[in-house]
């Protein structure tokens, strides 16, 4: 039997878990008149984040704030401190049990529910802690600390053998008042991203009800016996929680007591103001559907015992593994996998005597990516390659071009580059892997890349006669959104132009009910990849691996770049959604071209519809316009010009749309200051005040309330 490890005043008698940053042990104090229980749970960094900086502040983060918070419903935390080596740790309490996703696994296993009662139960004691840890004040100056757990989750909900419930794991917790709302909107947030609130999957300020949200998914999943969210994917996850689609919840509503359904669809409201505001009143909400707590507890203890009495001893386990591992020896050699065999079979060298050129002009041989490490350590290998697979890898494409133009050979990358941005229209002919030539929009693997983008000629042609069009020259970006915006448009904007060198770009803006749905681009620097690559998330090499494994996919360069493990779920989620941003920003930049505007037409088939705010978009492309306080430039002499907001003219739908608009913070500030004329420099003044706001962001402001017609400037 292996001693315990000393470890500063704790005997370490063996690890139970293990995480990305911390390792978790049983211990015990090593003297007996400690004062601390008998056996309890010590948290320390692992060696490579003791001696960073980062991953020491962190862990003292999570130190502080849990500690701070005191309750019978919260995981105590006896002792932070260091060992003799200066090694952080925390020694916390241990509690005899399991956690929430093991419960739920079980239950799912014997295909069991849980009372809704006993959920009701186990939902109102994680809201007191709840309620506690959003409350908590600073021992010192008795200040609210803002609290905001971050991370409440099935597996940081621990359930004793008693039947007590308690939430833990204040690891990626933050304090309000030592991290802005402004600069938690762009961190990578760490939760699991099954439980985030929209306003987190979205990457926008987040409070207290977030946590609110998060345990209202957990809720929902007890009764569902399921997760509330579930997709084919991590971004259909994603996409599932920022629309907030809980029909699964529409299916189980007749078992349900009366009442509870309309609680659950509270606590799950897209929007934060619609949800309960404190945890206090959603445990309330509650309250009339829980069960005694005694009854709840013997429950609660009732299953715990039942799933610990049937997880394998760790003794039981190694002897699996090792029966496993004789069980693979014995097995006879099989064929090699099919992109093992291209890289060694020479019945294939025929076929792919040259190397591939990338779209981004790197050099690999085919089926064989440019990679620091086998490919096969990168890939998932639990099922076979798809035989379509094995012939992306095998050979390439050809295109014929509707003018008889031929183009080719292709990689399956570059053909995805080309239907991306409209190199590849309806009409065009591919001859895919060897199949021989056929209409591109009749092969099935690609209907659902071909954009809507018709221009083949100098001009944008759209569906018919346009609705309106008009010359940048003209109009700005701004005044176009503005126009949408005012009249809640469906539809869809082209928007054309050739540089000086003879190159054209388009793009194709779709809007459903006044958002953004979808943006098309002919510009190959706006695909995902090559913009992860431009914004530093992306190594070069490592978007050369993504794209040489790409039709494993199915051309998915989001779903690729997450199995391959180079970015996480909420990152590429967000990265489109500010690709699709940005990509309108960068009209806002245009000084000549084209726009027309085709009401009524939807976009083609969209994986990731955007759904961004038209007010959102318009300050993103005056901070592309105008970066800064460049506004200050032109606005200088302005100084002492009034300005004042405009009332409301009986007639003018357009204008009563514009005033009921939910505008964006620095937009709303503005609009306030102007409740009566006030001169340009008061206005900055007065903004300057509030804080947060720089001169530029006010002017900006500025300008999308004169250009929507809610103020102006008097003669």
């Amino acid at each position: 039997m292996t001693p315990p490890l000393r470890f500063g005043p704790f005997l370490l008698d063996s690890r139970i878990a293990v995480g990305g940053t911390a390792e978790v042990y049983l211990a015990r104090p090593s003297t007996p008149d400690s004062g601390l229980p008998e056996r309890l749970v010590v948290k320390r960094l692992l060696p490579h984040f003791a001696s960073d900086p980062d991953g020491r502040t962190m862990f003292e983060r999570e130190a502080t704030l849990h500690a701070a918070v005191t309750h019978v419903n919260v995981v105590t935390v006896f002792h932070a401190g260091v060992d003799a080596r200066g090694e952080p740790y925390l020694a916390m309490e241990y509690i005899d049990g399991v956690d929430g996703y093991r419960l739920l696994r079980r239950l799912r296993q014997d295909d069991e529910l849980l009372p809704v009662s006993v959920a009701v139960y186990i939902a109102r004691e994680v809201l007191r802690a709840l309620e506690s840890v959003h409350a908590a004040r600073d021992p010192l100056s008795g200040g609210a600390l803002g609290i905001v757990h971050r991370d409440v989750s099935p597996s940081n909900i621990y359930l004793s053998k008693e039947g007590k419930v308690k939430l833990g794991d204040f690891g990626i917790a933050r304090s309000t008042t030592r991290t802005t709302l402004r600069s938690e909107a762009g961190q990578v947030l760490k939760g699991k991203f099954a439980y985030l609130a929209p306003e987190q999957v979205a990457g926008d300020p987040s409070d207290h009800r977030a946590d609110l949200f998060s345990l209202a998914t957990v809720f929902a999943e007890i009764l569902l016996n399921r997760p509330l969210f579930p997709g084919g994917g991590q971004l259909a996850i994603l996409l599932a929680i920022r629309d907030c689609k809980t029909d699964a919840l529409h299916e189980i509503r007749p078992r349900l007591p009366p009442g509870l359904f309309e609680v659950m669809v509270r606590a799950l409201s897209r929007d934060p103001t619609h949800r309960f505001a404190t945890a206090t009143a959603f445990a309330a909400a509650l309250a009339p559907f829980e069960a005694d707590p005694r009854l709840a507890m013997h429950e609660i203890a009732a299953r715990v015992r039942r799933v610990e009495s049937s997880s394998p001893s760790s003794s039981d386990t190694m002897a699996a593994v090792r029966e496993s591992a004789r069980a693979m020896r014995a097995v006879k050699p099989v064929h090699p996998t099919p992109i093992e065999a291209f890289a060694t079979s020479p019945l294939t060298a025929p076929r792919v005597a040259k190397p591939t050129t990338l779209p981004n002009g790197a050099r690999a041989a085919p089926g064989i990516p440019p990679t620091r490490a086998p490919l096969q350590s990168a890939l998932p290998r639990a099922e076979p390659l798809d035989p379509k697979t094995e012939e992306y890898e095998l050979a390439p494409s050809w295109v014929r071009k509707q003018n008889g133009d031929s183009l080719g050979p292709w990689t399956f990358a570059r053909l995805m580059e080309a239907l991306a941005t409209g190199q590849i229209i309806r009409g065009d002919k591919v001859d895919f892997v060897g199949r021989g030539f056929e209409d591109v929009d009749r092969i099935s693997e690609f209907t659902r890349f071909l954009p809507a983008l018709t221009a083949t000629t100098g001009k944008v042609l759209g569906p018919g006669a346009p609705d309106f069009s008009d010359d940048l020259s003209n109009v700005s970006m701004l005044q176009a959104l503005v126009r949408l915006l005012a009249r809640v448009e469906t539809g869809v904007l082209f928007a054309e132009r050739t540089d000086d060198n003879g190159d054209s770009t388009r793009k194709e803006l779709y809007f459903n009910s006044g958002k953004l749905h979808h943006v098309a681009s002919t510009n190959a620097s706006e695909l995902l990849g090559e913009y992860l690559v431009r914004r530093g998330a992306l190594e070069r090499e490592e978007l050369d691996l993504a794209l040489a494994v790409l039709p494993r996919y199915g051309g998915r360069m989001g779903d690729t770049l997450i199995s391959m493990g180079l970015l996480g779920p909420v990152d590429i989620f967000r990265a489109i959604r500010e690709q699709g941003r940005d990509r309108v920003a960068d009209l806002f930049l245009w000084r000549s071209g084209a726009v027309t505007f085709y009401r009524g037409q939807t976009a083609p088939q969209v994986e990731f519809p955007l759904e961004l705010d038209l007010p959102s978009l318009m300050l993103s492309g005056l901070e592309a316009l105008k970066p800064g306080d460049t506004p200050m430039d032109e606005h200088r002499h302005r100084l002492d010009h009034i300005v004042a907001a405009v009332g409301v003219r009986p007639g003018d739908p357009s204008l009563t749309a514009l005033q009921g608009v939910l505008w964006p913070p620095v937009v709303a500030r503005v609009l306030l200051i102007l409740t009566e004329p006030i001169a340009l420099r008061d206005v900055l003044k007065r903004a300057a005040r509030g804080g947060g706001l720089t001169m530029g962001d006010v002017l900006r402001g500025l300008e999308v309330l004169c250009a929507a017609g809610l103020a102006r400037w008097n003669a």
